[in-house]
């Protein structure tokens, strides 16, 4: 079974961690910066339900792809508090460090949805909301298996160390997963997927209806995938995080 990491209080002072929140802060920003601002695009051009969600769903697919990709080798590309506790619940990221990651994604999340109603003139930033007729628990069933499905897809094709011909994949694979998803769920739940992504626009247009949907939905989704995966479909030869304060700090 894998074991949880929860690090040290003292890692935050780290330049490695340091290093990885800068990063993951402007991937993160880049990333919301472009989804929200397609869905903007979309309803100023006045598409239409359809046309707007495959809009949005290439848009998010593309931004997640090369969003993870640049920030891969500094602060895992995480974007997302679902992913962040999905690997944290495999044992691969310390408990301090998830917690720094979701502050620090949903504050690149606020600030990428603050600079874009600026930039487009005062527009509101559209928030995630259930479709007609999906209730609270039809919608947040949906968000957990879109979840649960992109980090199956994140564990099955990078994090497992015998990807054979995936080798390499797993970033782009990643991206077409959510584009996917979206496609899928767009009209019914919003295909959220990740908190901070919905925090933004819900902090910056003062609208929170359904909101704790796009929290628990995705935590809940993101954290069974990390523990199904990570203990009964990966065989391991490395040691996972330590689960001691100060092997923790040493070790990242």
């Amino acid at each position: 079974m894998a074991k949880i990491a929860f690090g040290t209080s003292r890692e935050a002072a780290h330049p490695e961690c340091i290093k990885a929140l800068v990063v993951e802060f402007i991937c993160t920003f880049l990333f919301v910066f472009a989804g929200v601002g397609s869905a903007m695009a979309a309803g100023k051009a006045g598409a239409s339900p359809l046309v707007g969600l495959l809009f949005v769903g290439t848009t998010h697919a593309f931004a997640a792809a090369v969003m993870v990709a640049a920030g891969f080798n500094i602060s895992g590309g995480h974007l997302n508090p679902a992913v962040t506790i999905g690997l944290a619940a495999g044992g691969h990221v310390t408990v301090v460090r998830t917690l720094l990651y979701w502050i620090d994604q949903c504050l690149a999340s606020a600030a990428a949805c603050l600079l874009l109603k600026y930039v487009t003139g005062g527009m509101e930033t559209p928030i995630h909301s259930l479709g007609k007729g999906v209730d609270p628990v039809q919608g947040l069933l949906m968000e957990v298996i879109l979840t649960f499905s992109l980090l199956f897809t994140v564990y099955t094709t990078i994090v497992d160390p015998k990807k054979g011909p995936l080798q390499g994949q797993g970033i782009l694979l990643t991206g077409l997963v959510v584009g996917a998803n979206i496609f899928a769920g767009g009209l019914f739940s919003a295909a959220s997927m990740n908190p901070a992504r919905s925090f933004g626009p819900a902090l910056v247009s003062g609208n929170w209806t359904d909101h704790w949907i796009y929290w628990f939905g995705p935590l809940i989704g993101g954290a069974l995938a990390g523990l199904i995966c990570e203990n009964f479909f990966i065989v391991r030869s490395h040691v996972p995080l330590p689960r001691d304060d100060q092997e923790a700090l040493l070790s990242n």
